[in-house]
């Protein structure tokens, strides 16, 4: 390996300016956090969950009853298959902790986190054995993905399900 001649090194070394790297770079920002600042995305935050939620057949509604929430959803895959049910929903962050109820004693036991960005709601990929009850054939609350429509509690409140059941209301 040859050396570099003492000109090349001293000119070399006169284009640092002597700081280092570390001194003109500003701390770095994760690109969730510079999206939000620059309002290119919500704050989930600062994004209340009431509202209207919905993809293709599938539908949430989530109301404010006194100092709790009110969360009812469906799914209907089509030829009776589906899932309906209602319960609580809180919040921490960006975990949604979902407890349906179903409306009686027998169906208690459906609760997980779902997961909640400002705008969509996502349930897990597995949930409890519990929540098959509120399902009818092979439906699944399982991945369930779902996104605003409507910040609007009236319109949460208006929703039913397929058979005609008030889910928030």
């Amino acid at each position: 390996m040859r050396a570099l001649p003492l000109p090349l090194l001293l000119a070399l070394a006169a284009c640092s300016g002597g700081q280092s790297a570390g001194q003109n770079a500003a701390a770095p920002q994760d690109l969730e956090s510079a999206a939000i600042e620059r309002g290119l995305v919500h704050d989930p935050e600062d994004s209340d969950i009431v509202g209207l939620y919905a993809r293709d057949t599938d539908r949430i509604c989530i109301v404010r009853r006194g100092d709790e929430y009110r969360i009812g959803a469906f799914v209907d895959y089509g030829e009776r298959i589906t899932c309906s049910a209602s319960g609580k929903v809180t919040r921490a962050g960006e975990t949604l902790r979902v407890a349906f109820d179903g409306g009686d004693k027998e169906r208690e036991g459906c609760g997980f986190d779902a997961r909640f960005d400002g705008d969509t709601i996502r349930f897990p990929g597995n949930v409890p054995d519990a929540c098959s009850k509120l399902c009818a054939q092979r439906a699944s609350w399982a991945g369930l993905e779902v996104e605003r429509l409507s910040e609007s509690g009236a319109e949460a409140a208006a929703l039913r399900d397929p058979v005609g059941k008030p889910l928030c209301g």
